[in-house]
């Protein structure tokens, strides 16, 4: 299992298998002590790095995995900009993850309603006032935006909800609903998966530091008690001073 830091490895392949090993050692940890894995999850590329390696694992214990999403955009759940349906598509039915241990948001609610809505889904399954996440999985955006958390938005301050709705999303679709900052730092374990040169200036910014304006979004995961983990690679990394 990696240690915690930042990875730096050669290619998406790369990326995946180190993933896997870090999410099914974090996987064993919890239900050995808890009997139930949760974790949160992410859409974009970070989907399919996920399942195309998770798939070949069938010594998990997926029957006891509770998977939500980090974030997701009110569309139908067979959209294809739906974050649910790649999790359930790649997954249920290639590893002996039940469909109903996917959590979905309402689609069918108003924004607000939706977020509400998923909060009372993770109190239920969590049965605590702030779910304490096994792992987080997220991915960083070029403007640095993880979750469906933007720079210079106003739930950068959110202090007092778990799901928050968001109508003005800076990238469409403009109506979601996202974790806050408040779980994500509750997490027992954040990872961050992040490809692409694209990403490379907001990856320096994040890990290094900026002197331009305020830290963008994905800086602000910072586990109050939890490990924080970055694989990379080599083209996101490409700015950072060392690798």
């Amino acid at each position: 299992m990696a240690e915690e830091g930042v990875h730096v490895l050669p290619d998406q392949g790369t990326i995946g298998a180190q993933l896997g090993a870090l999410v099914a050692a974090k996987a064993k940890e919890a239900m050995g002590s808890r009997g139930v894995f949760t974790i949160a999850v992410s859409g974009g590329s970070t989907t399919k790095i996920f399942c195309q390696e998770m798939v070949k694992r069938a010594d998990v214990g997926w029957e006891n995995w509770r998977v939500f999403m980090a974030d997701e955009r009110l569309v139908p759940l067979d959209h294809d900009d739906c974050n649910y349906k790649g999790y359930k598509e790649a997954l249920v039915g290639s590893v002996p993850l039940a469909a109903e241990h996917i959590y979905p948001i309402n689609p069918s609610l108003s924004v607000e309603a939706a977020a509400e809505d998923y909060a009372q889904k993770l109190k239920q399954v969590f049965g605590e006032d702030v779910p304490v996440f096994d792992v987080v999985l997220l991915g960083m955006g070029p403007d640095g935006h993880t979750a469906s958390l933007f720079p210079e938005h106003k739930l950068l301050q959110e202090k007092t909800l778990i799901v928050a709705p968001i109508s003005d999303s800076p990238k469409p679709p403009p109506n979601r609903v996202t974790l806050t900052f408040k779980v994500l730092n509750h997490a027992r374990c954040a990872v961050f998966v992040c490809t692409g040169e694209g990403k490379a200036a907001s990856v320096k910014s994040v890990l290094e530091g900026s002197d331009e304006g305020s830290p963008l979004p994905a800086a602000l995961v910072q586990p109050v008690d939890g490990e924080l983990h970055w694989f990379l690679d080599t083209a996101a990394a490409a700015q950072l001073s060392a690798q």
